[in-house]
């Protein structure tokens, strides 16, 4: 028995620790991950008319219709940038992140028949979640870059700026950020339902809170310390500075946001690596 047991490419064991991550295994997984993106993409639009047009479509018509209500009827300052501009910037990056965050808050409920059937590294899903938009918030960056060549031959006054450097980081803060959240709101879904049904309508109203649709310069002085406590905030005006040379860029703002990036993805992983060894019992 000894000698077959030696044999054997995989030995699953219980997990002993709330520390043991199998982040190995997840490496090893990487082609399944792959597998996972490669779905999630192809299944959300296969019977779909437009199919991946949405990726454009559902952007530029939140963006029309934000310049229509926010721009013109509330007449909300834009820090003098062309309104689709400004509401582009803020609706592409809330996108990614609000996706990443509500996607990965139903995996356990979504997934618990793949879960109860066959072994592989559970944080696969999530991080393919975060892979797959990935390519959506890709996409939409395409079409804001259009948008930023056509305003810029007609004049309007922007630029990049050196913080364009820090778009890469960005894009990973707004990923783990998601990714952390999401993960919490997964393990408390599977003993309190009632969360499931909260979360979309609680990202709605957490957006109100970001200066997706305002500058933070804008905000009433009373107001300002409240929504700059929101991670999103200091992610979004960093992304608008990158790109326009607008926005309230303070390395405070980033600092604050990167720590609670880093605190919500360590506390997610620590309650989802806890959570999926008897969600089966409860989901």
């Amino acid at each position: 028995m000894s000698d077959k047991v030696d044999n054997w490419d995989l030995i699953i064991e219980p997990q002993t620790s709330l520390l043991d991550l199998n982040l190995k295994d997840v490496w090893r997984y990487r082609d399944l991950l792959w597998m996972f993106v490669k779905r999630d993409f192809v299944s959300f639009y296969k019977q779909t008319i437009l199919g991946p047009l949405w990726f454009f479509i559902q952007p530029l018509f939140t963006t029309i219709t934000y310049t229509f209500i926010f721009g013109g009827l509330a007449n909300l300052s834009t820090d003098d940038l062309p309104q689709p501009l400004f509401y582009m910037a803020g609706i592409t990056a809330w996108n990614y992140f609000s996706d990443c965050i509500t996607k990965t808050s139903t995996v356990f409920k979504d997934n618990a028949n793949i879960f109860g059937k066959v072994y592989f590294p559970r944080l696969i899903l999530p991080l393919s979640i975060v892979a797959s938009n990935l390519v959506r918030f890709a996409v939409q960056m395409l079409l804001m870059v259009l948008m930023m060549g056509y305003y810029s031959v007609n004049g309007a006054n922007f630029h990049i700026t050196w913080a364009i450097t820090l778009f890469p980081i960005l894009v990973i803060l707004m990923a783990l950020l998601g990714l952390g959240l999401g993960l919490i709101i997964t393990a408390l879904t599977t003993k309190y339902r009632d969360l499931s049904f909260l979360i979309t309508f609680g990202i709605q109203l957490l957006m109100y809170t970001t200066t997706v649709i305002y500058p933070l310069s804008s905000a009433p002085e009373k107001y300002k310390s409240l929504i700059s406590l929101n991670p999103m905030t200091g992610i979004i005006e960093c992304f608008r500075f990158a790109l326009f040379g607008q926005g309230n860029l303070t390395f405070n703002s980033i600092g604050y946001s990167t720590m609670f990036t880093f605190i919500s993805l360590v506390l997610g992983v620590l309650v989802f690596n806890k959570t999926e060894k008897t969600f089966v019992d409860t989901v």
